[in-house]
């Protein structure tokens, strides 16, 4: 492959996360606020999302589980992308656009928070999720690129949306995870202040 196209990668993915900071900082700022809110209520976080988003959903989980940068307790955190069981059962018996919100249904409780990722804001199966999650009073993050899709119509003013100005699903994805790195040291500081090498 040619270098150059490798440096225009580089290139594009840096330019664009500039770009998103101002952007996404507030946004980012009020997703942790009220994820530090819900965990210090004993609450929990479950998170939803498809392929590369399915993988940032379970990336999200195991930092709270287990540890960001520094050793605390854990957290509670679930991603509903990973029991094959579950997935396979209802989008066999019921159709794939439930396999989440029959989850959401199952798990989620008044005050816990749903993180629905999907970087067109249309999959499916996490607008159902995030459907679940409004009927049973939990709060949404939503992280999303292009126009937000559908996700952004259906928040209240009490859920947080980080869209990422952006069209390419690569790029998108990889402010996403930059964002979920942001959450888990915000959560961190929440808990602990300070920062991981005072």
């Amino acid at each position: 492959m040619n270098t150059q196209r490798i440096l225009a990668h580089f290139q594009e993915s840096a330019d664009l996360k500039l770009q998103s900071a101002n952007v996404l900082a507030q946004p980012i700022s009020q997703a942790i606020e009220l994820m530090f809110s819900a965990l210090s209520n004993g609450n929990k976080i479950l998170a939803c999302g498809n392929g590369g988003s399915a993988a940032d959903c379970q990336h999200f989980a195991a930092e709270l589980v287990g540890r960001f940068e520094r050793e605390r307790f854990p957290l509670p955190a679930l991603a509903l992308t990973t029991d094959t069981s579950i997935l396979t059962a209802v989008g066999n018996d019921y159709s794939y656009k439930e396999i989440f919100s029959k989850q959401v249904q199952a798990f989620g409780q008044a005050g816990d928070v749903l993180l629905a990722i999907s970087t067109s804001g249309n999959s499916a199966n996490v607008v159902a999720a995030v459907e679940a999650a409004l009927e049973r009073e939990m709060r949404v993050v939503a992280l999303t690129g292009k126009d937000g899709g559908m996700l952004a119509k259906m928040l209240t003013d009490a859920d947080v949306h980080i869209n990422v100005p952006h069209t390419r699903t690569a790029r998108i994805q990889e402010v996403h995870l930059v964002t979920i790195h942001c959450i888990c040291d915000g959560i961190d500081v929440a808990l602990f202040g300070g920062d991981v090498n005072e």
